[in-house]
């Protein structure tokens, strides 16, 4: 195959921001980091891009729309959303639903089936992520009461009063969709928890705990059952204070849960922020958007979030007041990680890409390195980005037709 050689741009690698080297793309993979002049055949490109910076592609584990368009807004909302990603430099993304209706998650849950089995279209759509049904409501933020429900025991699966439909109709869809399901938010605390905490970890699914009033103790035992990840860590939580430390104080205890991070430096001040990191280590922490339709939008638009509406600010709110996601895209969070935290761009990459990539499984991303696949973004020094590739190929901004 002919190969590429991008040249000139610091290349952000493991350890260390390399200067003066070459990146070698052949295929869909990286097979060279190399150094000084090279020779070219006559079939080779080279792309100059000094004064830049390259990155592993960015990876959101936790993002619910952007520009308008929501995840649940119907068939083809997903795909609309796998288009937009590379604009902000994320290659691949774990579309997030909030609680819904078993019929909205069954419609969601096909479309993730068929871009994943699929040819991909703008990013890489990865197993779904579902802040689910399962949650405390009192500490639901932005989720729809209406749609919680308890986990069923072994002799029930009522729906709430007034319910349209049970927690084992729900249950049933994630069952039959098992593949394409990754992460599922929940909150162990609920009567019936401990149970389907067990029940997510034997199918192979990432328990994130999370929209839950747990104690220090409820969430060791999580842990303990197999709860590997947190949702948007101190957000719609139990909070930590010294004698009391709550499900916050759990997370950031244990060396067994990666924790995510909005980094907006508006649901969690970047001093926080800091102690996060430092307390978890770049590779338990997971930099996330928790984006909605009001991404990338302008202050005042309106939008929706599973069919609420919420209005864009400095964060995304319903009508009520009540925080309801970010605004945030991925590029922003890793400049807010860098210019408000004070990161190191080396670990700010951890953060947005090679810790997302790991919890997730995703062999060969995540690194600047040679044999990995070769998705990446192009910043400029402003931290903006400049292109994206993933696979090998530019994916925005996308090429001139023929």
């Amino acid at each position: 195959m002919p190969r590429t050689y991008l040249s000139g741009a610091d290349l952000v690698l493991p350890d260390r921001v390399a200067s003066g080297h070459t990146l070698v793309i052949e295929g869909d993979r990286i097979v060279d980091i190399a150094s000084g002049p090279r020779t070219m055949a006559a079939d080779e490109v080279r792309i100059d891009r000094a004064g830049h910076f390259v990155l592993p592609g960015l990876i959101d584990v936790h993002v619910h729309g952007a520009a308008g368009g929501d995840v649940l807004d119907g068939d083809g909302a997903v795909a609309a959303l796998a288009r937009l990603m590379p604009r902000w430099g994320v290659t691949a993304f774990c579309p997030t639903t909030v609680a819904c209706a078993p019929d909205a998650l069954h419609t969601f849950l096909g479309e993730v089936a068929r871009l994943r089995g699929g040819p991909r279209i703008g990013a890489r759509v990865l197993p779904a992520h579902l802040e689910s049904n399962f949650v405390n409501p009192a500490f639901r933020g932005a989720q729809p009461l209406a749609c919680l429900r308890t986990p069923p025991s072994s002799s029930t699966g009522a729906a709430t009063a007034g319910g349209e439909f049970t927690a084992r109709d729900i249950l049933g869809v994630i069952d039959r969709a098992r593949p394409d399901v990754g992460i599922i938010t929940m909150a162990p605390e609920l009567d019936g928890g401990d149970a389907l905490v067990k029940a997510f970890v034997a199918g192979g699914i990432i328990v994130s705990l999370g929209h839950s009033g747990a104690t220090f103790e409820q969430a060791q035992a999580a842990i303990a059952l197999g709860a590997r990840q947190a949702t948007h860590l101190f957000n719609r939580m139990s909070a930590m204070n010294h004698r009391d430390p709550g499900l916050s104080g759990a997370v950031l205890a244990s060396e067994d849960v990666a924790a995510e991070l909005i980094c907006d430096g508006r649901h969690v001040h970047p001093a926080v922020m800091n102690v996060a990191i430092a307390a978890k280590g770049p590779s338990r922490v997971m930099a996330i958007t928790d984006g909605t339709a009001g991404s990338g939008l302008p202050s005042g638009s309106r939008a929706r979030l599973g069919g609420a509406a919420i209005t864009v600010g400095d964060v995304a709110r319903l009508d009520d007041g009540t925080t309801a996601g970010s605004v945030l895209t991925m590029d922003r969070a890793l400049a807010t990680l860098v210019t408000q935290c004070g990161v190191d761009i080396v670990v700010a990459a951890r953060l947005c890409s090679t810790t997302p990539a790991r919890e997730l499984g995703l062999s060969g991303h995540g690194a600047i390195a040679a044999g990995a696949i070769a998705d990446f973004v192009v910043l400029d020094s402003h931290l903006r980005v400049v292109e994206t590739w993933i696979a090998g190929e530019r994916a925005w901004p996308e090429p001139p037709a023929a």
